[in-house]
């Protein structure tokens, strides 16, 4: 049974289809090149006769490799290989041949595809009806008299009779096993001609490194925000259930920032869940949309812990400090004030201060935030937080640097990053003022 299906099953029937479809393609070029031979002295004789038509099959391959250049033959191609050819899908490329190198490849490809699917197509078209009346010789007398009448005197003879339908039958069996060894061939060749080149390699590298980058910075969305919104909502619930028959007032501005923050939240990771599930590439500036520092006055009035603000120059215009930078700067000082609501100590006559500074000279924005200390400093706080490490990756792939650790009885991060980032609309504005 394995024979046979090697010859007739599903697979070998599809790639059989994929070489009737390489020989379709081919007939323009070879009615091309029967056109040239006839020009060329084959006049009457040209479709009788066979060298003619091997001329005109030979003109026809040329030009088809020359079509085979085209960027846009590749993913045709790989495409009709993967559902025809049964080729793993990994193993071919997907986009358009850029390279020179690609290009060959797939005109090679083009090529051999092209003219292994003519000499089936044609066998295909040809040699059944042969067959079929070579098996019908010995059953129709009418048959016998029309084909052997002009043949050799040996095809008249009752053993040659009785071999016709076994001669048939091997003819249709050779047909079968040439198109399964062809179909193999553009099998086997299709990974190394069709498949992806070092460029193409190092592109889908830069793709799939692209996504994971826009994954983790949305990773990084979802942790500050919604971390942060946790700290502030279960310092502000704590508090308020301990004075709850004390202080109704108090309880009350507790209940409302809690709803503020988590109303903000919400819209917070709205956004990123969208992009998510959208799948979206980072915006125009290069990062997930968020709040910036414009949005910085209500993280302070809802963070839960008191803050004094001090502002050097103009932070939250946006032709001075990039909307990006902006937005990661927010992040930034989001985790620093999630950090003091877990690890410190602050209380009204120890605020965390909270400094921003627009350094034109230096073209940097620079952030520091001081808080005490509580029983624990936030460096150390139980399950390993990832807060100090994303605050860090934040400024580096801004260009920018942070560092935090203890200071006198307290705990400084600070945070230096550029004004602007290369590309975006706010460089374009400073470059357009320089």
């Amino acid at each position: 049974m394995k024979p046979l299906a090697a010859l007739f099953g599903r697979r070998a029937r599809l790639r059989w289809l994929h070489l009737i479809i390489g020989g379709a393609l081919l007939m323009p070029y070879f009615l091309v090149g029967t056109v040239l031979v006839g020009m060329a002295g084959g006049g009457e004789q040209l479709f009788s006769s066979v060298p003619a038509q091997l001329a005109a099959f030979a003109l026809a391959l040329p030009m088809a490799a020359v079509t085979g250049f085209f960027a846009l033959v590749r993913p045709l191609s790989a495409a009709t290989a993967r559902a025809l050819c049964g080729v793993p899908p990994a193993l071919l490329a997907d986009g358009p041949a850029r390279t020179r190198q690609a290009r060959v490849r797939t005109a090679g490809w083009y090529t051999l595809h092209l003219a292994l699917g003519g000499i089936i197509s044609g066998a295909t078209l040809a040699l059944p009806p042969f067959a079929v009346a070579v098996i019908a010789l010995p059953f129709f007398a009418g048959l016998r008299e029309t084909w052997l009448l002009d043949g050799p005197e040996a095809l008249r003879e009752p053993w040659a009779l009785a071999l016709a339908p076994f001669a048939g039958l091997a003819m249709l069996l050779g047909l079968a096993l040439a198109a399964a060894v062809a179909g193999e061939v553009l099998a086997r060749r299709a990974p190394v001609l069709l498949g992806p080149t070092p460029e193409d390699r190092l592109a889908a590298a830069e793709r799939r490194a692209a996504d994971l980058a826009v994954r983790n910075r949305l990773a990084r969305e979802l942790h500050d925000s919604v971390g942060h919104a946790l700290s502030a909502v279960t310092l502000q619930a704590g508090a308020a259930r301990r004075v709850l028959d004390r202080d109704p007032e108090f309880v009350r501005e507790a209940l409302t920032a809690i709803e503020e923050t988590t109303r903000r939240t919400v819209g917070e990771l709205d956004s990123v869940l969208g992009l998510l599930r959208q799948d979206a590439e980072p915006d125009e500036e290069g990062t997930a949309c968020g709040p910036g520092l414009d949005a910085l006055g209500g993280l302070l009035a809802h963070c839960g812990v008191p803050v004094a603000y001090e502002r050097e120059g103009d932070p939250e215009d946006p032709g001075v400090v990039d909307p990006v930078v902006a937005r990661e700067a927010y992040r930034i000082v989001q985790e620093g004030l999630s950090n003091a609501l877990r690890h410190g100590g602050g209380d009204a006559t120890s605020p965390v201060r909270l400094q921003i500074a627009v350094r034109e000279r230096e073209r940097e924005l620079k952030i520091v935030m001081e808080n005490p200390l509580g029983e624990r400093p936030a460096v150390a706080r139980p399950g390993g937080g990832r807060g100090l490490r994303g605050i860090a990756e934040r400024a580096v792939l801004l260009g920018g640097r942070a560092e935090a650790g203890p200071y006198d009885d307290g705990w400084r991060l600070t945070a230096r990053l550029p004004l602007t980032v290369p590309g975006t609309n706010a460089t374009r504005t400073a470059e357009a003022r320089g």
